[in-house]
Formats: C-alpha cells, sequence, structure tokens
C-alpha cells in the first residue's frame, strides 16, 4: 500500500493542463492544495493545420498517394508533457519535493515517462494512469487516495 505523505507532490496532468498539488493533510485525511497550474491553449488540429496533406506519384499512370498530415495538436500535447518534466527536474532539483504521484491520461504518461530525469523518477511513490484535470480537488483527494490505497 503507498501512502500519501504529507508534503507529497501530485501532478494531475492531461496533454494541455497540469495541476501541481502538495498534501497538507496526512495519508489518513489527504489535503491537496495547489502549488501551481500550468495550461496551453491546443485547438483540434483542424484548425492548426494550413494545408490538404501532400500528394506523390504512384508507379501506375494518373495514380497519386497522400501524405500523412503532421497531428499538430498531438504534437502540442507531446510538448506540454516535455515541458513538464522540465518543470518537475527543475523542481526536484531545488528540493521542492521528496515525493511526487503522477497522475495522467495514458498517452500522456507515457510520453512523460520517456522525458523525465533519473532525480524525478527516484522521487516518484506512484503513477496513477487516469485523467483527473477536470475533477474538483475534494473528488480528486478521494480517488488519488482509493487508488493508492489499491496499490
Amino acid at each position: 500500500m503507498t501512502e500519501l505523505k504529507t508534503g507529497t507532490w501530485v501532478l494531475i496532468c492531461d496533454g494541455e493542463k497540469a495541476l501541481f498539488l502538495r498534501n497538507d493533510g496526512d495519508a489518513e485525511a489527504p489535503d491537496l492544495n495547489v502549488v501551481r497550474i500550468e495550461e496551453q491553449d491546443n485547438p483540434k488540429d483542424i484548425n492548426q493545420s494550413a494545408n490538404r496533406p501532400g500528394r506523390m506519384n504512384d508507379n501506375g499512370p494518373g495514380q497519386k498517394s497522400a501524405y500523412d498530415d503532421t497531428d499538430w495538436h498531438q504534437l502540442a500535447k507531446d510538448r506540454f508533457a516535455s515541458d513538464l518534466a522540465d518543470r518537475l527536474y527543475k523542481q526536484a532539483h531545488r528540493g521542492a519535493f521528496d515525493h511526487i504521484v503522477i497522475v495522467a491520461a495514458s498517452r500522456t504518461l507515457g510520453a512523460l515517462r520517456k522525458e523525465l530525469h533519473q532525480e524525478v523518477t527516484n522521487k516518484i511513490v506512484a503513477e496513477i494512469d487516469k485523467d483527473l484535470t477536470n475533477h474538483p480537488l475534494d473528488k480528486v483527494e478521494q480517488m488519488v487516495r482509493s487508488d493508492l490505497a489499491a496499490m
């Protein structure tokens, strides 16, 4: 069973929003308070793409194939995860937290794992594969506590 000790940070994020929280309570009665909020404006891909996908000639007469266009929306989400990893490294290096729980949507969690520095990964006490960015803090406290108790 993993506990949410006093002073443990909880990062709740998806590809567009991140909440940096600190537990000012204890393991039995967590009291998560906002340390920082990060958001990025990331419109849908169709609103970011300027052109139709490119085309190339195939071997047959009059045949063409389309290239896959860049998914600018997903690219921005991946960059956001990379920026979060950098911010976490700076905070860990400063000694802002000794323990952290990361709660993220699965794709964001995967992108974040690839970017995290060893100094941060050494402080991770749990990872929870959920998107809780749009839940109220009291619900987040309950859900994180129950997920940690199940580990």
